[in-house]
């Protein structure tokens, strides 16, 4: 019974830190408890770690441990999403095992129909290749979403791909491409999410999430009978929660590892594909992948420090216009200014994108408008003030993820 404790606890723990790894550097949760947590274990620990092995082996230690954690997590390979899939097909094998004879016939007939969607989403995740950007497929990855000139500027040259950067396309060191509409690099499907495939990765979290949260039903309903209490004690009250722990760990010790060590691994990490799907249904809302949140992240504390402006981009290619004739007229040069740096010049791609915007915005180094053009430019204190022109509503955007785009 101690080993299952101890096997239960670690479960337990294990969820709670790969919760806040997960979730503790997102934008939204940096200034909350669980991104001071994740600052103090991914951070500031390390940190500490790496002072006491320099002083204690040289160094050695980290230099192995960096060059593991960097095998898993920073370079394309199949370890994690192995581990997951073999993590996944033991607890279910073990439940089904074990538990299928203790269940009723209507219980049993949804288990196929849950157990096969996570395999299949994440089959058709981790195969997805054309939103990788390559010289074959790279002029229509221009043509996929417009610059928006805020975000994304149009004279971008990836310094290692060598190609122009697509409008909401990132780098990935991991697949060594440029990734269309990219979100986020993904260790349990092994490939970036992106145009695509962001549709099979959020199957993936709502079936998973789904498969756990059923499993972990199926355990406590097969455990019931050796939970029910006696205790005619108030449901909160100290003899009723002493009865019901004991109730619990007879509970424990009848179901096993395959039953109860399942059904709480289910419960305990079920949180966690759904979490972060509600996460990315938000930003689907917004008209946001993972990575344009972090800029506009970016963007909004910027604007918190007064040095972000926005003007019109007719009104500075006008004015770049009679600057350039003026110019050439007095001594015949062609006159290279901020329009030329925020790419106003540069010939664009035709897109076929339902919403247009005129706006251009720019961070300043002293919060003050650029100089000889100060009428032009309005200061911009919330990120209300800027249009996202990615954003087609709530409805729009999910056709567009839901039709791979």
């Amino acid at each position: 019974m101690s080993k299952l404790k101890k096997v239960l606890a670690v479960i337990l723990i294990v969820s709670v830190l790969t919760f806040i790894a997960l979730f503790g550097r997102l934008p939204a949760l940096r200034r909350t408890p669980i991104g001071w947590l994740y600052r103090a274990l991914c951070l500031h620990l390390p940190r500490g770690l790496k002072t006491v092995d320099r002083r204690a082996t040289g160094g050695r230690v980290t230099l192995y441990s960096t060059s593991i954690f960097r095998y898993l997590f920073y370079t394309q390979n199949p370890v994690v999403i192995v581990l997951f899939l073999a993590v996944l097909t033991a607890s279910i094998s073990l439940f089904i095992y074990h538990g299928l004879a203790r269940l009723p016939w209507t219980l049993i007939l949804p288990i196929p129909l849950l157990v096969f969607p996570p395999y299949w989403f994440t089959y058709r995740a981790a195969i997805h290749k054309t939103h990788l950007i390559t010289e074959s497929n790279h002029e229509q990855r221009l043509r996929d979403y417009p610059y928006d000139h805020v975000l994304f500027r149009p004279n971008r040259i990836c310094t290692t791909c060598d190609l122009r950067k697509p409008a909401r396309s990132k780098h990935c060191s991991l697949c060594g491409h440029c990734v269309a509409k990219s979100d986020h690099h993904c260790p349990w499907v092994n490939n970036c999410v992106g145009r695509g495939n962001h549709h099979f990765f959020l199957g993936l979290l709502l079936s998973l999430g789904v498969l756990e949260l059923y499993g972990a039903y199926l355990a406590w309903y097969i455990l019931r009978p050796y939970l029910i209490t006696n205790s005619a004690a108030p449901l909160f009250s100290q003899e009723y929660l002493i009865e019901f722990a004991n109730r619990a760990v007879i509970a424990v010790n009848a179901g096993g590892l395959s039953i109860a060590g399942v059904g709480l691994l289910a419960a305990s990490t079920a949180l966690l594909p759904l979490v972060l799907l509600a996460y990315h249904i938000y930003l689907i809302w917004a008209g946001m992948t993972t990575n344009e949140s972090s800029k506009w992240a970016d963007w909004r504390e910027d604007m918190a420090d007064g040095l972000v402006y926005k003007a019109e981009r007719e009104a500075l290619l006008r004015h770049q216009n009679q600057r350039q004739r003026g110019d050439e007229a007095a001594n015949g040069k062609v006159l290279k200014g901020l329009a030329y740096d925020l790419g106003l010049m540069d010939v664009e791609r035709c897109v076929d994108w339902p919403t247009n915007s005129d706006q251009i915005v720019v961070r300043t180094n002293n919060g003050k408008p650029p100089q000889g053009q100060e009428a032009l430019w309005e200061q911009v204190w919330y990120l209300g003030h800027v249009e996202n022109q990615y954003d087609l509503g709530a409805w729009g955007n999910w056709m567009e993820v839901l039709r791979g785009r």
